[in-house]
């Protein structure tokens, strides 16, 4: 919710105040339906995003996490139907077969959190091929910037009941924290930064597309998953890092197609 409500105040600033790209309007009520769409979509990969770690290890989350270049591929085919190369679809086939193998050999395996984990992941892939549409379609076309100042206040305001309804006394224990000026401070530089990364990868998505900018975001899964065991001590079983190895292979494929 801070996220998105330094997405809105930012994205604002830089179009009215600053001037640094042209305001758009939205120019119909459908263009807007897709927008609060693509809201819903991403408070949708939020939240099961944030339950999941509670079920599944940080390092499985990210392994899981590495299939979305694979539903990206697959929402995009299914609502562009445009296709891809055969060797970037290739690519995808250890990626995916990585994360069956892991699930298999993760000695902390928990479905509801699996189940959690995948639907993040999936709604995560779909919010790319959406705001791939928004700023490609002919009719509706709309910048980067303009999409993000429109899309985060639609988020803020569906992520606050979801705060207060899932999150037992959100406000008092808020308000302890920030008693503490450093929680401010960190609270306050994470949220710009996550002006500039959903920024960037609405501008990656536009440039490229939204399999690129997946396969990209993927890069670090491996980075994460081996810092997540050293901080976490999560047990790793043979046949978990061999599913990784394989995910990790089918990244750096993808990567290079």
């Amino acid at each position: 919710m801070c996220h998105m409500a330094a997405c809105s105040l930012f994205s604002y600033a830089a179009i009215a105040w600053l001037r640094l790209v042209p305001m758009q309007l939205p120019r119909s009520r459908l263009q807007l339906a897709k927008i609060a769409a693509l809201s819903l979509v991403f408070c949708a990969s939020v939240v099961s995003g944030n339950i999941s770690p509670r079920y599944l290890p940080v390092s499985f989350n990210q392994a899981v996490g590495a299939t979305t270049p694979f539903f990206t591929a697959v929402f995009a085919y299914l609502m562009t139907v445009k296709r891809e190369s055969f060797l970037t679809y290739l690519a995808l086939v250890p990626v995916v077969t990585g994360v069956i193998i892991a699930s298999g050999g993760e000695p902390s395996f928990n479905l509801f959190g699996f189940i959690m984990c995948v639907g993040a992941t999936a709604a995560r892939a779909l919010k790319t091929v959406l705001q791939g549409i928004l700023m490609s379609s002919d009719g509706e076309k709309i910048n980067s910037m303009n999409l993000l100042m429109y899309m985060a206040p639609i988020a803020v305001v569906l992520l606050v009941p979801a705060t207060i309804f899932m999150e037992d006394n959100v406000v008092a224990i808020t308000m302890e924290l920030a008693k503490d000026l450093n929680i401010v401070w960190y609270l306050l530089v994470n949220s710009s930064l996550a002006y500039f990364v959903n920024l960037t990868n609405f501008l990656v998505t536009k440039h490229t597309s939204a399999l690129t900018l997946q396969v990209l975001d993927n890069a670090k899964g491996a980075v994460a998953v081996v810092i997540s065991i050293l901080i976490f001590r999560n047990p790793v079983s043979v046949t978990r890092m061999l599913g990784y190895t394989l995910t990790v292979i089918g990244v750096l494929r993808g990567s290079l197609q």
